[in-house]
């Protein structure tokens, strides 16, 4: 099998690649502006790397459609206070740059494993999200911090349609807050809320809790979310053919504030840091005044995970503690 990974260095795309060369025999043809996170695999005999910008290769993209089997797009801009401050670089990059690749998948009759998000359920009032059941809600206009989430859920709506219509075969996979390793560089200033919160104790900074961090996330560690991804790439039996999974961690449902305190914590294991208290090192602001008046958050987003246990014999199986630990250490060594 022959995959086409788009954005192979991003957080999801570098830490599929490493785990595919690992643990496969399958290609990668791999295309990202930069080639940071994937430096090791670029030297192996399955992986080849062309460093660019998907809008502008499009001899080096239809050579590789006509010559893979699976497509994953996943080049996107996924950062909450970009989708407020450059709402229409989100669009041109998510929204339209994919669009044209999904196209592309329908003219080669290539099967296309989309990345959706848990944003798509927006402020949906169910306990948990299901992927058939529940209602995909998004806040009004003026706040841009739905652009995201209705970018997604439009393209969801569209692969799903070339599905029935033009027998496009896809999978959508929807991550619930998927963290670990290389998610960010600590010293991006619109880094998620992980990283972030690492780079604020490094730095010996505050950690910002937006309107107090009540708002609670169920955080799945990176090598769970992959463990499943590669379950949807091999498609044993055709079980992931035009599904949608949610693909997340019930079990480890916390708080913002929950988090940075846990992260505190397993920071005072560490020289120079005995001292941290979670008391001293906390601070309060709107959302407002962090990250502008289109922002608007989502008080609890849990995935129902029935249909990747049921079809992708799938579980999560590290603790939050546990992903912490080994997310700050990578960081740190």
């Amino acid at each position: 099998m022959k995959l086409l990974i788009l954005g192979a260095n991003g957080f999801i795309g570098s830490h599929l690649c490493e785990a595919i060369l690992a643990k496969k025999n399958w290609t990668i043809a791999a295309l990202d502006l930069f080639s940071d996170k994937v430096s090791h695999c670029l030297s192996h005999p399955r992986f080849e790397f062309y460093q660019g910008d998907m809008t502008a290769s499009s001899d080096w993209l239809t050579f590789q459609f006509k010559n893979c089997d699976v497509v994953l797009p996943l080049a996107a801009i996924a950062t909450p206070a970009l989708y407020v401050k450059k709402p229409l670089l989100v669009f041109e990059l998510d929204f339209e740059a994919n669009l044209s690749i999904i196209r592309q998948c329908v003219q080669w009759r290539k099967r296309v494993i989309f990345p959706s998000t848990s944003e798509v359920y927006g402020m949906c009032k169910d306990a948990v999200f299901d992927e058939e059941k529940s209602f995909c809600v998004t806040g009004p206009i003026h706040k841009e911090r739905w652009i995201y989430a209705n970018i997604k859920q439009l393209l969801d709506r569209i692969i799903y349609a070339y599905g029935k219509d033009q027998q496009l075969n896809y999978s959508l996979f929807r991550p619930f807050n998927w963290y670990g390793p290389k998610l960010d560089s600590l010293t991006n200033p619109h880094a998620r809320v992980v990283t972030r919160f690492i780079g604020n104790i490094l730095r010996q900074e505050e950690i910002v809790l937006v309107n107090g961090g009540e708002q609670q996330r169920c955080f799945t560690y990176i090598d769970d979310g992959i463990t499943a991804l590669l379950k949807i790439i091999e498609n044993k039996n055709n079980i992931a053919h035009n599904q949608i999974f949610n693909i997340g961690n019930p079990a480890e449902n916390v708080s913002i504030k929950q988090l940075a305190k846990l992260l505190v914590e397993i920071m005072k294991d560490y020289p120079g840091y005995e001292n941290l208290t979670a008391n001293k090192t906390i601070k309060i602001l709107s959302a407002d005044n962090y990250y502008g008046e289109g922002y608007e958050d989502i008080d609890r987003r849990i995935p129902a995970i029935h249909r990747a246990q049921k079809y992708l014999n799938w579980q999560p199986d590290i603790d939050l503690m546990t992903g912490l630990k080994k997310t700050v250490k990578a960081y740190l060594v």
